[in-house]
Formats: C-alpha cells, sequence, structure tokens
C-alpha cells in the first residue's frame, strides 16, 4: 500500500456536552495540526498515490470553513460534540466529498482510503480512517 500525507492547521472554539468532559463543557480554544494520508495499493499512470498539490490545497479549503470560527455555532455541527475524533470524521467525510466530485482529479478516484489524524498537541491526537 502507498500513502502521500499533507498537512495544515486550523484553530477553532468549541464546547462539549456531558458531565465526562468537566471543565471543557465550557467555551475553549483550540489548534490542531492535521494530517491527512491518502492510500492506494498501486500507482497511478504518474507513478504518484494523488497530486500533492491538489491534496493540500483542498485539505486547506477544508479547514479554512472550520478556522477561526465557534463550532458551537456551526449549523453542520450543532448535534456533535466537536471531539478531536468527531472532527477527524468530519475533515475526512468532507475530504471523500471532494474526492469523489472530482476536485483531487480523475487519478484521484484511484484512491482505495484516507485517515485524518488531528494532533491536539506533541503528546495527543486522534484520528479517522475511512474507504474511498
Amino acid at each position: 500500500m502507498f500513502s502521500v500525507t499533507v498537512r495544515d492547521h486550523m484553530m477553532i472554539a468549541h464546547s462539549f456536552r456531558g458531565e465526562v468532559f468537566g471543565p471543557a463543557q465550557r467555551l475553549h480554544g483550540a489548534t490542531f495540526i492535521v494530517d491527512a494520508t491518502f492510500r492506494r495499493a498501486a500507482l497511478d499512470a504518474d507513478n504518484v498515490v494523488v497530486d500533492i498539490g491538489r491534496a493540500s490545497a483542498e485539505l486547506h479549503a477544508i479547514l479554512d470553513t472550520l478556522t477561526f470560527r465557534n463550532l458551537d455555532d456551526e449549523p453542520s455541527l450543532v448535534n456533535i460534540n466537536t471531539t478531536t475524533e468527531a472532527m477527524a470524521k468530519v475533515v475526512a467525510d468532507k475530504l471523500a466529498d471532494r474526492i469523489h466530485a472530482g476536485a483531487l482529479g480523475a487519478n484521484a478516484l484511484g484512491l482505495s482510503g484516507i485517515a485524518v489524524t488531528l494532533h491536539e498537541s506533541h503528546i495527543a491526537w486522534a484520528s479517522f480512517e475511512r474507504a474511498l
């Protein structure tokens, strides 16, 4: 299996619902380093997994819709506890939508899966992986 990873970041505000979150139930900020890994069994005709420039641009465009936002106010996230794990899935699903729409080029339709990792800090992160 071949893979290519691109990296960006986002800065958000949010709060959590549920006693399990303790003080994080209050509004607080987070800066996530975001890695998006694209996978395929065989390289495409150009000997690449995915166009790195396009992958970087699409990841940035997705994160730009979330950056400097209070996620508690985002209509598409209103029923989601926006934990690191949940946000990894949100970003992965948005990337999958863009891949299926052709935004990463026709060759990207041969990708078999993606994984998105959100790094909360140098010692904690969460990921979501999905097939395409």
